[in-house]
């Protein structure tokens, strides 16, 4: 098979042999691929300054009985000021590896290539903790995981605006009326906040605010749905917890 041409998010990229590196990417057209890009820890490399993680790229692979192959490389979009920023770089991280985990090999996603592009964009000049958290749910929804808000998983109930649960089982709300002990509270706040970040649009936001218990709460619900699908914990939200008990922060 010949060569073939895709643009590409970087997700992942480590050291690989002697001057080699291993990189995950999230492309356009095939969705995610792993391949290797030999002599890129070279400096005189061209692919040097290509194979960084977050880079979006026009690339060419080359097809291989085991891995592909890089074989060259141009940059589209570094995203550079997320790796200037602990905090951007720990919750686009946290995205990179929910497509990582959620997506599997080479199946074309294109709608989830543009939520990348979309939140890479958008992380440095909004909060990121609230940027990551409307991209984690849309990648959830696209990756067929939409939570059930609106209305009760086991009776069907329209919940309103009552108090509620939230089962990672079931994949949404539990009402008052059905059985929900040792689930998750879910507010009417959490319920509106989630409703509002799955429908955000990328290309026309509009300013929001949620205080704190809400936003607290609405992670929490999305990191045991998350842990319940996978069956374990993400290693980027311990660099979060890292980032955000530094010094200063």
């Amino acid at each position: 098979m010949s060569q073939y041409l895709t643009e590409a998010i970087l997700l992942s990229v480590r050291n690989w042999g002697e001057a080699d590196k291993m990189v995950t990417v999230f492309s356009r057209n095939y969705g995610k691929i792993t391949a290797i890009a030999y002599g890129c820890r070279r400096p005189q490399n061209r692919l040097a300054g290509v194979m960084q993680v977050f880079s979006q790229a026009e690339l060419s692979i080359m097809p291989g009985k085991g891995l592909d192959t890089i074989k060259q490389g141009e940059l589209k979009q570094s995203f550079r000021k997320i790796k200037e920023n602990l905090d951007c770089m720990a919750y686009a991280a946290f995205i990179n590896e929910l497509v990582v985990e959620f997506c599997p090999d080479r199946q074309p996603e294109p709608l989830i290539y543009d939520l990348l592009i979309h939140t890479f964009s958008t992380i440095t000049n909004r909060n990121p903790r609230l940027v990551a958290l409307a991209s984690a749910w849309q990648l959830l929804a696209l990756a067929g995981y939409r939570p059930q808000v609106d209305c009760c998983v086991h009776c069907g109930q329209t919940i309103g605006p009552d108090e509620a649960y939230f089962s990672a089982e079931k994949g949404g709300s539990v009402c008052l009326h059905c059985e929900h002990q040792g689930l998750l509270a879910f507010s009417p706040h959490s319920q509106a906040f989630t409703a509002n970040l799955l429908g955000l649009d990328w290309e026309n936001l509009q300013g929001f605010s949620v205080n704190g218990a809400t936003l607290r709460q609405t992670e929490q619900i999305l990191t045991s749905y998350v842990v319940y699908l996978l069956g374990k914990p993400l290693k980027s939200l311990n660099f979060i917890q890292q980032v955000a008990g530094a010094p200063g922060e």
